[in-house]
């Protein structure tokens, strides 16, 4: 009988502080990708009013600024990640 853990591609093994870890970065990245559509759907209903089109403009460009953070929180995490000790923790 074959050894299901190694012909189980998504079987993955990780110590349990990694995956606190990933899923606090995970969390993290999700709240940014939540605030870039606020900012950006904020500032196409603001370009319906001319009045407001400055307003408008100044969301998109806080939107394109956390588009930069996106890969930031994504280094941040794999750096993190690579200066933890080996864990010994599995299953």
């Amino acid at each position: 009988m074959p050894d299901t853990r190694l012909d189980n591609p998504l079987t993955l093994h990780f110590g349990r502080e990694e995956l606190v870890i990933r899923r606090r970065y995970e969390t993290l990245s999700i709240a940014n990708d939540f605030l870039i559509a606020i900012w950006f759907l904020a500032g196409s209903i603001l370009f319906l009013y001319p009045s407001m089109e400055s307003v408008a403009a100044w969301l998109f460009i806080i939107g394109s600024f956390q588009f930069l953070i996106r890969p930031t929180i994504r280094l941040v995490s794999h750096l993190h990640l690579q200066r933890m000790p080996p864990s010994n923790w599995e299953h």
